[in-house]
């Protein structure tokens, strides 16, 4: 008997909009980076600055920012 395989949701592949914000969990597959090597790199202004969303805890990064870090990330500076 053949066995069925169920397809997980994260089998299909994300797509980051240009606009907006996103989470966490929503960048990490496109930034190969550990959570606290982002965090380095955001003190360092190496990283896109992440946005509080009305709490300390809640937190975002614009996904354009990430969209200029993606084309460099070697020479990714924050503007400003």
């Amino acid at each position: 008997m053949p066995m069925k395989t169920a397809v997980a949701g994260n089998d299909v592949p994300k797509v980051l909009p240009r606009d907006g914000f996103s989470r966490w969990n929503d960048l990490r597959p496109f930034v190969p980076l550990s959570r606290e090597t982002v965090r380095k790199r955001e003190l360092e202004g190496r990283f896109p600055r992440r946005v509080h969303l009305g709490s300390q805890r809640s937190v975002a990064w614009p996904n354009r920012e990430i969209f200029r870090w993606i084309q460099d990330p070697a020479n990714y500076r924050v503007e400003g």
